[in-house]
């Protein structure tokens, strides 16, 4: 992945904080009901089920992110870190 993916994640990420709200909050329903590990694309199907379907709303939400908020959630809640399996970045 390159800087300006990255660059782009945190413009979005910053113009929309409650994709981030949404991400954790569904990690942590995952946590509670006893996963060690899970996929951070079937959260970002979760988050656009619940605004699409659950709340009529819509936005565009890039799967460009998924590895970023994966990264993000890790770095913010360093407890669960290695929840998501993640690659390494090209860019890093």
């Amino acid at each position: 992945m390159s800087d300006a993916l990255k660059l782009q994640w945190w413009a979005f990420h910053n113009a929309n904080p409650h994709v981030y709200e949404l991400f954790e909050k569904f990690t942590f329903d995952v946590i509670r009901r006893g996963y060690s590990n899970y996929s951070a694309n079937a959260i970002f199907e979760r988050i656009r089920w619940h605004t699409e379907i659950e709340t009529d709303g819509e936005f565009k939400l890039s799967n460009n992110h998924r590895a970023y908020y994966a990264r993000y959630f890790h770095a913010m809640n360093p407890e669960h870190d290695g929840f998501f399996r993640t690659k390494q970045l090209s860019s890093a």
